[in-house]
């Protein structure tokens, strides 16, 4: 960390090492916020965006001010990113989602088919919006389904991608738009659930019983307290392995695209790959718990890193045009949720339970879906179907949906600017 005066202004310029620490000192502080302020905890605000968030106003005071400038190197929140997301690839196993298929069957592909057409119908709205108020395609697709259903790790990802392309507010722009994606999704799921509820007078189904108790994890599936030295060596090998792999393919991919492709696409992707053939062949002690707290720790230093970094008064003209198309998915999730889901998916308690979900994992991320379920199953009941399919389209499923025309949407429309 270097601390300057430059034209009467202290500078401080924190390194990569410098930054990661501050990010993590801030994660610190969020965790202890939220333990201490009944409303974090219950709008369910991630850690790292409430201390992320703080040390942001801090950077936007001091150059409001005059006073002084805080300086971030970023060049760890990449490699934060892909190793999340190759965490979360590792974590994937396709027994446990044949399962869901199985025990949800008809209605779990409805509502997949369902979050797959609102995913396309708001890269579309974005879009509109976008050409409508004058922002870049690249930054209205940023502020749709990436932010909305991809979340904080999507919009990074893509953000980066964007940035490379010529964008520069990329990351800012995503990141904006995926936390009040997250903010609305806990602020409107809730309430669309209680408001079906009431309205229709739904009460869960007489044999409906409480979510299955998930199986306390087999020998096989060692805690990292359990794990040998050597194991943890290995299953932290795998993942690095899966990384490497992933942003090696995803170079491939680009040049056959001719586009510059997310590398941690190919890294999930290749994390699926090694997980599930483990499964199969047992090459070697996978830990769930290892590889879970591994992805969450990175996860949550990218997103401090990634909050601290913006520079508000960069996006000054964008922020505006980005929260008025994450108004317009908001207003399109809540009328599709009462006109169209709730009937599609039967009008019944289960379908309301739904909805509130989809508002969840449709605007924020699959922890605000559960939530606002879970404040539905507490005051009403619980509804076991919900907690089924919405968990398992939630988690891949719907990454799986919105991928695909997503890349085409930037083919054909965002240009590169450099």
């Amino acid at each position: 960390m270097f601390i300057s005066l430059t034209e009467g202004i202290l500078t401080i310029r924190a390194d990569g090492i410098c930054t990661t620490a501050l990010a993590a000192v801030m994660l610190l502080l969020g965790v202890w916020l939220k333990a201490h302020s009944r409303l974090l905890r219950k709008y369910c605000l991630p850690a790292p965006v409430v201390g992320g968030t703080l040390a942001m106003l801090l950077v936007f005071l001091g150059h409001e001010t005059g006073l002084f400038q805080i300086e971030f190197d970023t060049q760890f929140q990449i490699p934060f990113m892909i190793s999340f997301f190759t965490a979360v690839g590792l974590g994937a196993k396709l027994s446990a989602f044949s399962k869901g298929v199985n025990k949800g069957g008809k209605l779990l592909l409805i509502y997949w088919l369902i979050t797959a057409s609102i995913s396309l119908c708001q890269n579309l709205i974005g879009l509109l919006v976008g050409h409508l108020i004058g922002l870049e395609p690249a930054y209205a697709l940023l502020s749709s389904a990436i932010s909305m259903v991809g979340g904080h790790g999507a919009a990074g990802a893509y953000g980066s991608t964007f940035l490379k392309m010529g964008y520069p507010a990329s990351m800012e722009v995503g990141a904006s738009a995926a936390t009040f994606g997250l903010i609305a999704a806990v602020m409107s799921g809730g309430p669309m659930g209680r408001f079906l509820i009431e309205k229709y007078h739904l009460r869960p189904e007489a044999e409906e019983e409480a979510p299955e108790v998930p199986e306390k994890p087999k020998d096989t599936d060692l805690t990292y307290q359990q794990l040998a030295k050597l194991d943890i060596l290995i299953n932290v090998s795998a993942i690095l392995i899966c990384m490497g792999l992933g942003v090696w393919l995803a170079q491939g991919v680009g040049s056959l695209l001719n586009m510059t492709f997310p590398s941690y696409v190919c890294a999930m992707f290749v994390g699926v790959l090694v997980r599930n053939l483990n499964e199969q062949f047992h090459f070697y002690q996978f830990s769930e718990s290892l590889v879970g707290s591994f992805g969450e720790i990175m996860l949550n230093l990218y997103l401090a890193i990634v909050l601290m970094s913006l520079k508000l008064w960069e996006m000054a003209g964008i922020l505006s045009g980005v929260m008025l198309i994450v108004l317009a998915h908001v207003a399109f999730m809540l009328l599709m949720c009462y006109f169209v889901v709730f009937r599609v998916l039967g009008s019944n308690y289960d379908a309301a339970v739904m909805c509130a979900g989809l508002c969840g994992h449709g605007l924020g991320a699959v922890p605000s879906a559960m939530v606002n379920m879970t404040v539905l199953a507490d005051q009403y009941g619980v509804s076991r179907k919900a907690f089924l399919i919405v968990p398992v389209v939630g988690s891949c499923l719907a990454d799986l949906a919105y991928q695909p025309h997503t890349l085409l949407l930037i083919k054909l429309f965002v240009e590169k600017m450099n």
